[in-house]
């Protein structure tokens, strides 16, 4: 398959062009930084713009990762126009670049997250469900998905992904966590007691591939375990693995002080669960967390 990637770059799209070009897809990756593309993905074609590839070119596939770090710097007002740029601006741009093509593009498989939902409390919230939110986090969610969903109009099958916090051995959340962990300086977040949804790397690589090869796969898919945890015992989990005590709560006060508003990450939480992700007949190879820290922490 010829495959188009935005975002290829980051964490879950390096390991994605890994995975398809072992089985030997043909891969471009839209990228700020084109001449690192080849390296860090795998051998891909790198491009700065739509406007470099062929009139002609029609990929059987457009993956839609693009989207600067949600939790890297605080939300001022300048940090949320970049990530609403990024994000929608980008996926908009995306969408009228796929219906300029002399033929429909077969498949949009675009990025959201569990933030859609806002923080959610103790309600069991799945693809079905209304969103509970409204602070910055879950309206940048929605008008993503909304800019996604647009290439319906073109003739493309749209798949969006409402991803949960990736595991991962090279990257991502819980690289974060390890140092203060491994020095027994974990501990929970606020009062621990918010739902804090997670996928294994594998288990994500596993259900996109799922859902491409389901041409009846259309809409929402919450990407996400399906034995969920409260933060506290995820950060008991976690140092019960290293073997260190998990004693230094970070306080809820001091995290709305450093954070503002993206403290919501922290402190708010979704018991989600991927309702319609197991109705496609997708089965987890990590569904727990024990094993899913096992494995990435041999």
């Amino acid at each position: 398959m010829k495959i188009l990637i935005t975002g290829g770059s980051g964490l879950i799209g390096r390991a994605l062009c890994q995975r398809w070009h072992v089985a030997g897809h043909e891969l471009t990756v839209l990228s700020r930084t084109p001449n690192r593309v080849a390296a860090l993905c795998s051998g891909a074609h790198g491009v700065a713009a739509l406007s470099e590839l062929d009139a002609a070119y029609v990929p059987d596939v457009v993956v839609n990762l693009a989207g600067a770090p949600i939790a890297d710097a605080r939300w001022s007002a300048a940090r949320q126009r970049l990530l609403w740029e990024s994000r929608i601006t980008a996926t908009q741009d995306l969408v009228r670049w796929m219906a300029s093509r002399p033929a429909a593009v077969p498949v949009l498989l675009s990025a959201s997250a569990v933030g859609w939902y806002g923080d959610a409390g103790e309600q069991t919230v799945d693809e079905h469900s209304s969103q509970c939110g409204a602070d910055f986090g879950a309206r940048l969610c929605a008008a993503w998905e909304q800019a996604a969903q647009q290439a319906l109009q073109s003739g493309s099958r749209v798949v969006v992904l409402r991803i949960a916090p990736v595991l991962a051995a090279q990257g991502g959340m819980l690289t974060r966590l390890l140092p203060p962990f491994r020095l027994g300086l974990g501990g929970r977040l606020g009062h621990g007691q918010q739902w804090m949804p997670w996928i294994h790397l594998d288990d994500l690589l596993a259900l996109c591939d799922h859902l491409l090869a389901k041409p009846d796969s259309q809409g929402i898919y919450n990407a996400c375990a399906p034995e969920l945890v409260r933060n506290a015992e995820f950060s008991r989990q976690l140092a019960g693995i290293l073997q260190r005590p998990a004693l230094l709560p970070a306080p809820a006060w001091l995290l709305r002080c450093l954070l503002g508003e993206m403290s919501v990450l922290l402190l708010g939480g979704q018991r989600a669960m991927p309702a319609r992700t197991l109705a496609s007949g997708f089965n987890f190879r990590f569904g727990g967390l024990p094993q899913a820290l096992r494995n990435l922490l041999p």
